[in-house]
């Protein structure tokens, strides 16, 4: 494994992003209801694709042996979601667990890391920070044809249109309010303590990301767009003088990524930590909050909302939640890492339609992905300026 997950990221984001991480957010599937997107359960039959990759037989022989509370008869439905890493529900008259693996085939070198996915999950159940509990972590690829994990099943809503319909007001209002906290929580879990010291290399992380993702833009340009090469200009001496921070980070914190109760605005399970390793808490901060940066019309934007009217907190409100919760003063590189992560987005996206024009994207929708970069490029070089108004 590479020393740090700055490199790794580089290399996985660009198989990852186009099945369900970065590259769908442009073009969200927002559930009929309005409400929430209920998880669907296709069963796994013996004639399906799915099945001649997953040996039920073997399965349940493996799991009988290594998790004392799995007995047969064994059931497995694939889950809707979680198309990164197949992931499956599990019954037996035990109860229900989730197993989640690796896809079969042909995979970059540290892509689809589940078994990073698995070490944060089991080190933060030990903390009282919300995730299932881990079971067992299978490496032994011959057993069902990939690694893979069970873990707990977690009853609960995920929520994917960040308006956040048929919630009141007042639910919207604390359904945010859990979400910054959950993640202040997090960055205030000492990853020694935890056995996660090593997770990832301390200090440099976005100064790491900025260089790695410039480069990457380069390597896939198709056209200049002008507001990305200020970007790669202003970028590197902007971020280098933000205090250096490390803390376990998630490195894909959105809403859609948390499990809230059935009820409650209340986070029970956060998950798909494919992107988690030591990095700045900020870059995690401003990830989540560049949902109040876009349009609606480009990944769950809500810029354009009436915010207070639904009753949602705003930009401002929660990075000074998050600030208290945090001990800081105030945020005020707050701009400069909004800059960041919309940039890194958008050399993330064109290099899925550089992909998408060569014919070895494997997302059908790649092409469209073209016109989103240079209208995040104008965003990030927006917030840039604001950051640093006497530039460019």
């Amino acid at each position: 494994m590479l020393d740090e997950m700055g490199n790794v990221l580089g290399e996985f984001t660009l198989d990852w992003t186009t099945q369900t991480g970065l590259a769908a957010m442009t073009t969200p599937c927002r559930p009929a209801t309005g409400r929430y997107c209920p998880v669907m359960v296709d069963p796994v039959h013996h004639h399906s694709n799915e099945r001649q990759t997953l040996d039920l037989v073997a399965l349940e022989k493996y799991l009988t042996l290594h998790i004392p509370t799995i007995r047969g008869p064994l059931s497995v439905g694939r889950l809707s979601g979680g198309q990164s890493n197949p992931t499956y529900q599990l019954d037996c008259p035990a109860g229900r667990f989730v197993l989640r693996r690796k896809p079969p085939g042909t995979l970059l070198p540290t892509a689809h890391a589940i078994d990073r996915e698995y070490r944060v999950m089991a080190a933060l159940g030990e903390t009282d920070f919300p995730v299932p509990r881990m079971r067992h972590y299978c490496s032994d690829s011959t057993v069902i044809g990939t690694e893979f994990y069970v873990m707990d099943h977690v009853a609960g809503r995920v929520l994917f249109d960040t308006g956040l319909p048929n919630l009141t007001p007042t639910e919207r209002r604390k359904t945010y309010e859990a979400l910054i906290d959950t993640l202040a929580r997090l960055h205030s879990v000492d990853a020694d303590t935890i056995g996660l010291g090593d997770f990832g290399r301390s200090g440099g992380y976005i100064a790491r990301q900025t260089k790695r993702w410039a480069a990457q833009y380069r390597t896939s340009a198709t056209a200049e767009i002008p507001a990305m090469e200020r970007l790669i200009d202003w970028l590197p001496a902007a971020v280098a003088a933000i205090p250096d921070e490390t803390c376990l980070v998630h490195g894909d914190y959105r809403l859609d990524n948390v499990m809230l109760h059935p009820d409650r605005p209340e986070p029970v399970a956060v998950l798909d930590w494919e992107l988690s390793t030591l990095g700045h808490p900020l870059a995690d901060l401003s990830y989540f909050l560049m949902t109040w940066v876009f349009p609606t019309n480009l990944r769950y934007g809500m810029a354009d909302l009436n915010l207070a009217g639904l009753g949602v907190p705003s930009l401002s409100e929660l990075a000074e939640r998050y600030a208290r919760a945090t001990g800081r003063g105030d945020l005020p590189d707050l701009d400069i890492l909004l800059a960041y992560n919309i940039f890194r987005i958008a050399a993330i996206l064109q290099g899925v339609y550089a992909r998408g024009l060569d014919g070895t994207a494997s997302s059908t929708d790649a092409l469209s992905k073209g016109a989103d970069v240079p209208r995040l490029a104008e965003i990030g070089w927006r917030y840039a300026q604001r950051a640093d108004p006497g530039h460019g």
